[in-house]
């Protein structure tokens, strides 16, 4: 995945198994997809509801994910323009399941990324 400039990008291999004070995993694939399968303790808020949820941020730093990297360099910048710290995970949640890393599911039983 192409990063637009100026976007901080981060890889999943980069990402500590239990996050630093202060950093939230946001998840912005649509709700079909969260449903499916997501990194545990990620928060969900799909980036075309996002404009409009802007009060559901937190004052913390934000690491963006989505399905492959596209959605969340998009709402990485339009949350830097907007006054929050966000990185963007360069490969999104499949690379995240590529390399291992736990994908949980409150209604699918085989959680998986979609």
């Amino acid at each position: 995945m192409t990063n637009p400039p100026g976007v901080p990008t981060t890889t999943v291999a980069d990402i500590p198994a239990e996050l630093p004070a202060g950093t939230t995993l946001l998840d912005v694939r649509e709700q079909d997809e969260w449903d499916a399968g997501h990194a545990p303790g990620a928060v969900h808020i799909p980036m075309s509801e996002l404009a409009g949820r802007l009060d559901d941020l937190a004052e913390t730093s934000y690491l963006v994910i989505c399905r492959a990297g596209g959605r969340s360099a998009r709402v990485t910048a339009y949350l830097n323009a907007n006054g929050w710290e966000a990185t963007n995970v360069d490969g999104g949640m499949q690379v995240w399941a590529a390399q291992g890393r736990p994908v949980v599911s409150d209604t699918d039983p085989d959680p998986r990324v979609i």
